[in-house]
């Protein structure tokens, strides 16, 4: 149980972190942690014109290799089905949308490593 709040905890920050550096990067965030049956957004924001949906990975090092492997296809297919609901419960049919990865490796004494993957998948069924 601790350790799932310790993952629970991490995944807070690296949202966090990532929500600062797209908003730093002239995104605006529209939504976090948005959840239904099919799964959950992390981050929805805006780049322009276009509705990104981010999925954010964060870790406290490389043991496992590059925080980003761990968007799967079937996290793909969950977040892909996510996001049709997201859209359609806004009616926003025809917008135009991508699929983002924020990947974090935090550092015990340094700034965190962060790496904006976008357009990293297409949308999965």
């Amino acid at each position: 149980m601790q350790e799932n709040k310790g993952n629970h905890s991490l995944g807070d920050r690296g949202e966090s972190i990532a929500a600062t550096f797209l908003q730093g990067a002239g995104f605006s965030i529209v939504e976090r942690n948005f959840r239904c049956v099919c799964g959950e957004l992390d981050i929805v924001a805006r780049d322009g014109r276009a509705i990104v949906f981010v999925e954010v990975k964060c870790r406290n090092n490389r043991a496992y290799g590059p925080p980003q492997l761990a968007v799967t296809p079937f996290k793909q297919r969950q977040i892909s089905k996510a996001a049709l609901v997201w859209l359609s419960k806004r009616r926003l049919y025809d917008a135009e949308a991508r699929f983002d990865v924020v990947a974090i490796v935090l550092h015990e004494h340094d700034l965190p490593e962060i790496e904006h993957i976008r357009n990293a998948f297409d949308l999965a069924y």
